[in-house]
């Protein structure tokens, strides 16, 4: 074999990364029966919850942080490559229908685009600056937030879009979302560090790193949601009626809100300004608690900035 003149320089040793690390449970696995690959991954699963629990002091100081920023007009910002980057898509694309929440309050960037969605552009992940564009459209100001998710923590693409992030905006706030311990990022307010430890497969993390990472997604815009005001008792009552079954949905919060039948609960939500049952919930509610018209309703819910719980 001929040995070129100028090889390309090595990539940067990762052994040492806990997620790039063999697990000493799973040395014959390619050996397993099916039930017997099946028990292990269960077995390993168990580490996310244990995970989660240790991050949670972590979780909650970046979430108390971003919700006064949220509250006053800032966005929620995912940014992330592969796995994490879709993550990130997929939470940011389930705030409206769930939430109510205005489109490109909760945004999620990918390296390699859309695209990158269903076919893997990782070779992307390593430019340091691939989120500058779309960092810059977005016209970033001190009241957003800026989450970059790298399950190894080294991920340039994430990294450097905290970098870019604060040299848009030096005010806003930046988190790091890792499965590998790892020092603060410089540009990183909050680290956020989930131990899952070595993978089922060396490496794969879109397994149990990528399952923590959901979760912690999860939390942090749940929590998000339910501290501005979009959650009710236990009851999204920002949901949006968009299908067939949102809008049985929002009929059986109304229902449950009200004590009217599913048939009152649907004329009550056309009254308060949609069609088929489409109107606002909370709206609905009021109407119906407080005797007024939807125009009303809706007056009292805008003072009190949308928060259903200070009206009724």
């Amino acid at each position: 074999m001929t040995v070129p003149h100028n090889p390309p320089d090595p990539p940067t040793d990762r052994a040492h990364i806990s997620t790039e690390q063999r697990n000493p449970r799973t040395l014959h696995l390619h050996s397993t029966s099916v039930r017997a690959c099946v028990d292990l991954i269960r077995a390993e699963d168990a580490a996310v919850l244990e995970a989660l629990e240790a991050a949670a002091p972590a979780l909650t100081a970046f979430i108390e942080n971003l919700v006064p920023r949220f509250a006053e007009g800032g966005r929620l910002i995912y940014v992330g490559a592969g796995t994490s980057g879709r993550l990130g898509v997929l939470d940011a694309a389930e705030a409206p229908p769930t939430f109510q929440v205005e489109p490109g309050r909760v945004v999620g960037l990918i390296a390699g685009g859309d695209r990158a969605l269903r076919v893997s552009s990782e070779g992307l992940e390593d430019d340091p600056e691939g989120a500058a564009a779309e960092l810059l459209a977005l016209g970033l100001t001190g009241d957003d937030t800026v989450l970059g998710i790298a399950a190894g923590a080294t991920t340039p693409y994430a990294r450097g879009a905290l970098s870019i992030a604060k040299r848009l905006a030096p005010g806003c706030l930046t988190g790091f979302l890792t499965c590998s311990a790892c020092e603060r990022p410089p540009h990183a307010d909050h680290l956020i560090f989930l131990p899952t430890g070595p993978e089922v497969v060396t490496g794969s993390t879109r397994m149990k790193a990528g399952t923590a990472t959901k979760l912690a997604l999860n939390t942090i815009s749940t929590t998000l949601m339910v501290q501005t005001g979009r959650v009710y008792e236990n009851l999204m009552v920002d949901v949006r009626a968009s299908n067939a079954k949102l809008r049985d949905r929002a009929a059986r919060i109304v229902s449950t809100l009200t004590g009217l039948s599913r048939d009152e609960a649907f004329a009550l939500l056309e009254h308060a300004g949609g069609s088929a049952g489409e109107g606002s919930v909370k709206v609905a509610v009021v109407m119906h608690r407080l005797r007024l018209s939807a125009a009303a309703a809706q007056e009292r819910l805008d003072a009190v900035g949308g928060r259903l719980d200070r009206v009724v």
